[in-house]
C-alpha cells in the first residue's frame, strides 16, 4: 500500500472525528487530498472529500439520533433546504473566488472564538430560550440556506457554523447542537456532490476508502461527544476554530 494513500486514509479518520465532534474535518481531510494527490485537480479533491465527508456525517447522525436529542421540527426542514442550497453554491463555486470571502470567514470565527470564550456557560447546558416563530425560522432558514449554501461554495467550518447557530438561536447545549448540525451537513454534503457528481469530478475509489475511514472516526468521535458532554466539545470547538484561522490567515498573507 503506497504511503500517500495510508496517509490519505489516515486523515480521513481524524477528519471524521473532528467532524462528529464539532465540525471542521475538512481542515484535515481537503489539504491532505490536495497534497498527497497533486495529480488530480482541484475540483475533483473538493468532490472526493465530500464523498469521504457524506460517509462520516451520515454515520454521526445517527449515533447522535440514538443518545442524543435533535430538534427535529427543525433539523429536517432545515436538510431538506441545505440539498438544495448546498448544490447551487457547488454550482456557484467556479464563479466566485474563495479569495474574497477569506477575510470575511476569518472576521466571523474570530467572532465565534470571542463568543465562546466570553461566555463560558455557552452551549454547557440548555439555556431558557422563548422559541418564538421568528427563532424558529432563523433556526430553519440560516443552516439551511446561507450556512448550506456557503458549505457548497467554499467549505471550512461548515459544522462549527452550524453548532454555533443552533446554540446561539434555539439555546441548546453543545451536545444536541452538534446533532442538529450533523443532519444538515449530511444534506449539505449529498447536494455538492451530487453536483460534482454530474461534472464528473468524484474520485470514486479513493473516496470509498476514505469513506470507510470517516465513518470510524466518526462513531468515535461522537460517542466521546455524548459521552463527555458540552465542555469536551466546547474545547474542541475552540481549537477548531483556532485552527481554521490560522489556516486561513496563512493563505491570505502569504
Amino acid at each position: 500500500m503506497d504511503v500517500e494513500l495510508v496517509l490519505l486514509l489516515a486523515a480521513a479518520l481524524g477528519a471524521g472525528w473532528v467532524d462528529a465532534v464539532v465540525g471542521g474535518g475538512g481542515l484535515i481531510q481537503l489539504p491532505a487530498l490536495m497534497l498527497l494527490n497533486p495529480g488530480a485537480p482541484v475540483a475533483s479533491a473538493l468532490a472526493t472529500n465530500k464523498l469521504a465527508s457524506i460517509a462520516g456525517t451520515s454515520s454521526a447522525a445517527v449515533a447522535y439520533l440514538r443518545k442524543a436529542k435533535p430538534d427535529l421540527p427543525v433539523a429536517l426542514p432545515g436538510a431538506g433546504l441545505a440539498v438544495a442550497f448546498s448544490a447551487a453554491g457547488a454550482l456557484c463555486a467556479t464563479a466566485i473566488s474563495s479569495d474574497v470571502l477569506k477575510p470575511v470567514i476569518m472576521v466571523v470565527l474570530l467572532t465565534v472564538a470571542a463568543v465562546v470564550v466570553l461566555r463560558p456557560d455557552l452551549g454547557r447546558a440548555p439555556a431558557l430560550v422563548l422559541r418564538t416563530r421568528r427563532r424558529t425560522a432563523a433556526a430553519v432558514l440560516v443552516p439551511g440556506v446561507v450556512i448550506a449554501f456557503y458549505d457548497g461554495l467554499v467549505g471550512p467550518g461548515t459544522g462549527t457554523f452550524l453548532v454555533i447557530t443552533f446554540t446561539a438561536l434555539l439555546g441548546t447545549d453543545f451536545v444536541n447542537a452538534s446533532a442538529n448540525s450533523k443532519i444538515i451537513n449530511t444534506a449539505t454534503n449529498l447536494g455538492a456532490l451530487v453536483v460534482f457528481a454530474a461534472q464528473g469530478q468524484v474520485l470514486w475509489a479513493l473516496g470509498l476508502a476514505m469513506a470507510v475511514c470517516n465513518i470510524v472516526g466518526a462513531q468515535l468521535g461522537a460517542r466521546m461527544a455524548i459521552n463527555r458532554g458540552a465542555g469536551f466539545v466546547r474545547a474542541v470547538l475552540l481549537c477548531v476554530v483556532a485552527a481554521l484561522v490560522l489556516k486561513l490567515g496563512y493563505e491570505q498573507f502569504t
